[in-house]
């Protein structure tokens, strides 16, 4: 069996992969708060442990693995949002409207990027009475207690709270830059339950009508459907502390044990063109603005390609969300896509069940497995692209298989569309046009080639320059 190693945020070191039970491999990923739509660095996280179920399913087979993703639907920003955008409705009906449609978007979105889906992917209000339930046994423990129309986690019940995100609890009381709310004990203590007023959802519990703290869900959850210690916890980066932290803290407080997850993963941050995104910089873009509008480059960008120039670089470093990187992941892809066919993969059904069961590269796989070294990989896929026999072929698809970057069905369109070529009543004319520009680029007659682009955009047809594997200038079109 292939061994895994995985870095581990916990012990702050590479580690082997060993499951409390291999007929019984789980993980949890933190997943959206369904308030609005996901951006691109929401899906980075999916994308990245979207790669690591699939080489745990590979491994220990699909059947001994459970992959768990949350859906926060109870949050303070849902309630805002709900009442901006359905003013004058009821506010629970609101609040459906708002979770229903971005939940449905976000599983849209997740499919786009070529992610399975999630064994469970349970709701927050749909757990209500496990977080409650926590909640007595917290305070029964004298971990948390009830002040100011609250309840709060005492963070000084526990002997080495701060410890996950190596944060010291003196240095946090001493450091904080706000007032401590009078009802707190100390200023690093959070909220586990909260009242509302009649504008506000809430649910009955011991302490009145209310509702939850952020974190208590994902410990409520875990030991719902993972149990009380699990194997793998991952999410971003941005959440270790407080989310991680405070998980951590409720789940070992509450079940009496010394860890939560024997392994914690974290990706790493995403920039936009070398700056942090955000709205305010106009460089903001979800999963749906990149799939469906021509926002970013000037264009839509195909499900497969934001997935490869997502993964191209190691999961807990940084990423630079580039338009090049994205030109560049396009270009790998339809290079390894004409390589199957031309090294004689034929994407007909009486072949569909030989080549769904086409397993990867080893040598991909030992990388994959090496707490999923992507330049290892990607050289891997580059190396049998580079080959000339049906067998770099069937170890290109199996690989690319194993990494959500095809499917049988999308190649076996990809290779109608290469047989087909772009249908239009004026083909002949168009690449007539096509070929007399390119001459006048390559002759350095620029205005004569400007002039032929400016036509054919008035014929609604719009064109895609680039450079074959020789390095010649080539120009594709498709009707805009």
């Amino acid at each position: 069996m292939t061994e895994i190693q995985l870095y581990n945020t916990l012990t702050r070191q590479k580690e082997r992969f060993d499951p409390i039970d291999p007929n019984n491999v789980r993980m949890y990923v933190c997943g959206p708060t369904v308030y609005d739509y996901a951006h691109i660095g929401n899906g980075r996280s999916a994308v990245a442990f979207d790669l690591l179920y699939r080489l745990l399913r590979h491994i220990y087979g699909a059947e001994h693995v459970t992959y768990a993703r949350n859906i926060t639907d109870v949050d303070d920003k849902i309630n805002a949002r709900a009442a901006q955008e359905h003013p004058g409705m009821e506010l629970n009906q609101a609040i459906r409207e708002v979770t229903e449609r971005t939940a449905a978007q976000y599983q849209s979105d997740m499919h786009a990027l070529g992610n399975l889906d999630p064994d469970l992917q349970p709701r927050a209000t749909d757990n209500i009475d496990e977080m409650i339930k926590m909640i007595e046994t917290l305070i029964e423990k004298g971990h948390a207690y009830e002040a100011g129309g609250e309840v709060l986690f005492d963070v000084t019940s526990m002997a080495d709270y701060g410890k996950f995100s190596n944060r010291n609890l003196d240095e946090q009381q001493a450091g904080a830059r706000i007032d401590v709310e009078e009802h707190k004990k100390n200023p690093g203590d959070f909220v586990l339950w909260k009242l509302s007023d009649e504008n506000l959802p809430g649910w009955d519990s011991p302490w009145g009508k209310g509702r939850p703290g952020w974190h208590l869900e994902c410990s409520a959850m875990t030991e719902r459907y993972l149990g009380k210690v699990f194997d793998i916890h991952a999410g971003g980066i941005d959440l270790v502390f407080p989310h991680h932290e405070n998980e951590i803290a409720q789940s070992r407080c509450s079940h009496g044990t010394d860890r939560m997850a024997n392994y914690w993963l974290h990706n790493g941050f995403l920039q936009i063109e070398g700056e942090k995104m955000s709205k305010s910089l106009g460089n903001f873009y979800t999963i749906a603005d990149l799939l469906e509008t021509e926002n970013f480059g000037n264009r839509k960008w195909p499900g497969d390609v934001l997935r490869l120039g997502l993964i191209m670089t190691n999961y807990r470093e940084p990423i630079d969300f580039t338009l090049k990187r994205l030109e560049e992941a396009e270009k790998n892809l339809n290079r390894w896509k004409a390589t199957m066919l031309k090294l004689g993969l034929d994407f007909v059904e009486e072949n569909r069940a030989e080549y769904e069961a086409l397993g990867p590269c080893s040598k991909l796989l030992a990388y994959l497995a090496n707490d999923m070294n992507m330049s290892g990989v990607l050289a891997e896929l580059h190396r049998h692209a580079g080959g000339d026999r049906e067998h770099n072929a069937r170890r290109l698809f199996g690989s690319m298989q194993l990494l959500g970057l095809v499917s049988f069905d999308g190649m076996k369109a990809y290779q109608a569309a290469q047989n087909a070529g772009p249908e239009h009543e004026q083909a002949d004319e168009i690449e007539a046009k096509i070929q007399a520009r390119l001459d006048h680029l390559n002759a350095k007659e620029w205005g004569e080639a400007d002039a032929i682009r400016d036509e054919l955009t008035a014929m609604g047809i719009k064109l895609k320059d680039g450079k074959d594997e020789a390095g010649n200038r080539i120009t594709n079109w498709e009707v805009a």
